[in-house]
């Protein structure tokens, strides 16, 4: 039923579906910068590092993505003057700092010949189906890692759990949130997975 491609290989404009994916799975931790879900879309739309993503594909529509990255290399890109022009000077430009410190940062002492899967989302309207499992099963059988992680999952993310420990993954570290962050989030602790064979 779906397609799994490396996005730069698609030939229809992907970023605004890939957008609209992010926006609405990501909600939880960009309600601070906009409530408006198109607000995030546009705003984070230019990030997309595509050569480090693979998405289901289905009748032209994106289903799902994922990124898959050495640890070192960014899957994204942060331009704050696309963020400042979408969420506003002063919000943008927050964004632009945190989020870049955030996301764009290499992991620390990150192993050798491991992937790590990022960002991984589905479009509403096909949740349910299946999607993040083929593109996380494909990542698994075609890329040219020894090992892969999941970094950062949220605990409150029960349905990804579920799927990770079905794909094989067993939470290996565990980053508590500060206090104040954990009571306006919901989210207790960061888990990060590692795929066991």
């Amino acid at each position: 039923m779906f397609t799994i491609v490396k996005a730069d290989k698609v030939t229809m404009d992907v970023r605004t579906q890939m957008s609209e994916i992010f926006a609405e799975g990501f909600s939880q931790w960009l309600d601070y910068f906009s409530k408006d879900k198109n607000k995030i879309a546009k705003a984070f739309a230019h990030m997309f590092a595509l050569d480090q993503f693979y998405l289901a594909v289905v009748n032209d529509k994106v289903a799902g993505m994922a990124a898959c990255t050495n640890g070192k290399t960014l899957s994204i890109k942060l331009n704050k003057k696309e963020l400042r022009n979408h969420l506003g000077l002063i919000r943008g430009g927050i964004a632009g700092i945190v989020l870049k410190k955030e996301w764009e940062a290499p992991f620390e002492n990150f192993p050798p010949n491991t992937g790590s899967i990022e960002f991984v989302g589905t479009a509403a309207q096909f949740r349910g189906q299946g999607v993040a499992s083929e593109i996380i099963r494909h990542i698994l059988k075609n890329a040219t890692y020894n090992d892969y992680v999941i970094e950062e999952v949220a605990d409150t993310n029960i349905p990804a759990m579920k799927l990770y420990k079905k794909l094989g993954f067993e939470e290996y570290k565990r980053k508590t949130f500060p206090e104040k962050r954990a009571q306006k989030s919901g989210i207790n602790n960061l888990l990060s997975l590692k795929y066991v064979k």
